[in-house]
C-alpha cells in the first residue's frame, strides 16, 4: 500500500518531535516536510538530536509548505484555530496536537481559556482523539483533535467506574504530578537547570485548562477539582484521583469495571500487585510507549478509592495517542508504530 505523505507544522517542538520521531518508524507514514519558523534551514538533528542519521529532513518555513495527506499542526495554543483555513487547503487530513479544537461548546472553552474561540463554527467537525473512548467516531475521521496530556491520565484513570456508575455521589479530587513537559515549559527550559534539580512546585493548583475536556468526556456530572504540580522529570504524568463508594460495594466492583471496559484494550494495562516493588503504576516505565497503566487502593472501611493512573505525557498524552487514533481513522492495525514496550530499568 502507498504510504501518507505528512506534513507536521511545529516540529522543533515537544509534541511536533514525538509526533515526527514516531511517525518515522510507521510504515504507512512518510513524513515529508516539518516547519519551524526559528529553525529554519537547520537539520532536524539540530534540534532533536535522538533522530540523528534516521531523517535527511530540514525545517523550512510554514509558508513555504507543500500539500499533503496528512497535516500535523503542533502549535501554541490558538495558533491553528486562528489559521486554519490556510491549513485546509494543503491536506484532507488535518490533525491538531493543540487545544484549539477539543472543547465543543464555545462558551466552555472561553471559560477555560478567557478568549472567544477562533473559528466557533468549525469545532463540530473534530472528533476528540482518544480512541478509548471515540474509536467508533474516529472510524474515517479526518479532523482529528488530540486529547491533552492531563485530560487523558485522568479521564482512563475514572471513565469505567463513573461510565458504570460505581462512585457515590461526592466530590472527586485529583491530583498530578507531571513532567515539565506536561507544565507548559519549552525544551530549553527543561534543561538541567540547577533550580529545577530535586523540586517539586505546584503547577496549577485551580483551574487547569483541561478541566474543561474532563467535564465534556466524562459520563455523569460529579464535581471532579484537578490539582497539578510540577516534578523535576521531563516526561511523565501521575495521576491519583480520590473517591468514595456506597456502602455495599467493593473493590470487587472497582475490579469489576475496569475489566469490563478495559478488557480488550491495546494500550490500557491495569497494575494491581499485592507483592513488590511494582505494584502500583509508574510513569517511568512507560517513556517512550503508548501505554496507559491505571491502578487503585480501595479501604474498605472508610468506602476510599484512590485510583491511579501513569502515562508518558509526550507520547499517550499527545503524539502517540494521535498516531494511535490516526491508525484508527484509516483503518490500519490500531497498533501500527507504537510497539515499543518502554525500557527497565
Amino acid at each position: 500500500m502507498t504510504r501518507l505523505k505528512v506534513a507536521i507544522v511545529g516540529a522543533s517542538g515537544y509534541a511536533g518531535g514525538e509526533f515526527l520521531r514516531l511517525a518515522l518508524g510507521h510504515p504507512m507514514l512518510e513524513v515529508t516536510q516539518v516547519t519551524s519558523e526559528r529553525s529554519a534551514g537547520t537539520p532536524v538533528h539540530f534540534v532533536h538530536p535522538n533522530l540523528r542519521g534516521r531523517t535527511t529532513l530540514k525545517f523550512r518555513k510554514a509558508a513555504e509548505l507543500e500539500p499533503a495527506d496528512v497535516l500535523v499542526l503542533a502549535l501554541p495554543h490558538g495558533n491553528a484555530a486562528k489559521r486554519i483555513g490556510e491549513f485546509e487547503g494543503l491536506a484532507d487530513t488535518i490533525v491538531d496536537l493543540s487545544a484549539d479544537f477539543r472543547i465543543k461548546d464555545p462558551e466552555a472553552y472561553r471559560r477555560a481559556y478567557g478568549e472567544d474561540h477562533p473559528a466557533p463554527g468549525k469545532l463540530a467537525g473534530w472528533v476528540y482523539g482518544n480512541p478509548e473512548l471515540h474509536r467508533d467516531e474516529l472510524r474515517g475521521a479526518t479532523r482529528i483533535a488530540c486529547a491533552g496530556c492531563f485530560a487523558t491520565s485522568v479521564i482512563l484513570a475514572l471513565y469505567p467506574l463513573l461510565k458504570l456508575g460505581v462512585p457515590a455521589p461526592k466530590d472527586i479530587h485529583v491530583t498530578g504530578l507531571v513532567g515539565s513537559s506536561a507544565a507548559g515549559a519549552t525544551p530549553s527550559e527543561s534543561s538541567h537547570h540547577p533550580e529545577r534539580e530535586g523540586s517539586l512546585r505546584v503547577y496549577k493548583a485551580t483551574g487547569h485548562r483541561h478541566h474543561a475536556e474532563v467535564e465534556q468526556e466524562l459520563p455523569g456530572r460529579f464535581p471532579i477539582h484537578l490539582t497539578a504540580i510540577s516534578t523535576p522529570r521531563v516526561r511523565g504524568i501521575l495521576t491519583t484521583a480520590q473517591l468514595f463508594i456506597p456502602d455495599g460495594y467493593s473493590e470487587r466492583d472497582v475490579w469489576g469495571a475496569f475489566r469490563e471496559v478495559y478488557a480488550d484494550e491495546p494500550f490500557v494495562r491495569i497494575v494491581k500487585v499485592r507483592q513488590g516493588i511494582h505494584r502500583y503504576p509508574d510513569p517511568k516505565l512507560l517513556d517512550g510507549t503508548n501505554f496507559c497503566d491505571v491502578g487503585f487502593e480501595t479501604d474498605q472501611d472508610t468506602g476510599r478509592v484512590v485510583v491511579m493512573s501513569a502515562i508518558d505525557n509526550l507520547v499517550k498524552g499527545t503524539a502517540g495517542h494521535a498516531i494511535q487514533s490516526l491508525n484508527v481513522a484509516r483503518g490500519w492495525e490500531e497498533t501500527l508504530g507504537l510497539e515499543f514496550l518502554g525500557l527497565h530499568p
